[in-house]
């Protein structure tokens, strides 16, 4: 009779069910019967992200114009913070991205998940593109303008042009075809890929700001408007990247600059 650990090391190694796994149900080790319901429980999830891959794979073929069509998807970061720039992304993905099971709307994966998986997108993709829009544009012509200015931008700099271009919630003019897909970083594959680049950079971005703005703790919070950041904005005032139009904001400033 095999060891626990030998029976341990051997489901390690087995990706798929095989028929010896058939007698450790019968084993009444307890044990075993641990090993083999985590092998069961890890093969489901594996099963249950295999078949969402194809499903993300298969709903964003269901927009091509015509086979081989080049589909990109576009997503941004940071609509809400009160600091720092929104930043979008375009990808386009090659019709095989096996490297990419898994992927899935960035705000459900982990930081260091999402650095491994933009490395992989960054490496693979048919075609990708970053863009940075600053609060001094937001300012100028508000958040919903400002991020599908940015989106439309990080399409045209792609190197490789769409035929079909998938936005997450977004209508946009591009010189393709375009549609606004409601929860589309949990739909797309592509949208999925082009909201990990925008996160990760957003997010790299976000911490090289804190080095030169250590009060505020933008590698915390990112500039969302947590008690901690609103705290340092009443004690030092709103930075050049803070949306100063934008609420409690637009409100400081209206007051600091009221007659006495």
């Amino acid at each position: 009779m095999k060891t626990i650990q030998a029976i341990k090391l051997q489901l390690k190694e087995t990706n798929e069910p095989e028929p010896w796994m058939a007698e450790l149900t019968a084993d009444s080790r307890k044990g075993v019967q641990q090993a083999l319901n985590s092998w069961n429980r890890a093969y489901e999830k594996r099963c249950a992200s295999i078949a969402n891959h194809i499903e993300k794979q298969q709903f964003d073929a269901s927009f091509a114009p015509f086979p081989g069509a080049e589909i990109a998807g576009t997503d941004e970061a940071g609509r809400g913070p009160l600091a720092g720039p929104v930043v979008t992304a375009a990808v386009i993905l090659p019709l095989e991205a096996d490297e990419l099971i898994g992927l899935d709307d960035s705000k459900q994966i982990p930081k260091n998940e999402r650095e491994r998986l933009a490395e992989i997108i960054k490496r693979i993709a048919v075609a990708w593109s970053v863009h940075v829009q600053p609060a001094e544009r937001i300012d100028e012509i508000n958040i919903y303008a400002a991020t599908r200015e940015s989106m439309e931008k990080a399409i045209c700099t792609l190197s490789v042009q769409p035929d079909q271009v998938l936005a997450d919630a977004m209508p946009l003019s591009v010189n393709c075809p375009s549609a606004s897909i409601v929860k589309g970083d949990a739909r797309s594959l592509a949208i999925a890929a082009a909201s990990i680049l925008a996160k990760t950079t957003r997010d790299q971005l976000m911490d090289n700001l804190h080095e030169e703005y250590p009060m505020y703790r933008f590698d915390k919070h990112a500039g969302y408007g947590t008690p901690e950041h609103l705290k340092a904005l009443e004690e030092c005032g709103p930075s050049v990247h803070h949306r100063r139009t934008f609420e409690p904001i637009k409100t400081m400033i209206a007051r600091k600059a009221a007659p006495l």
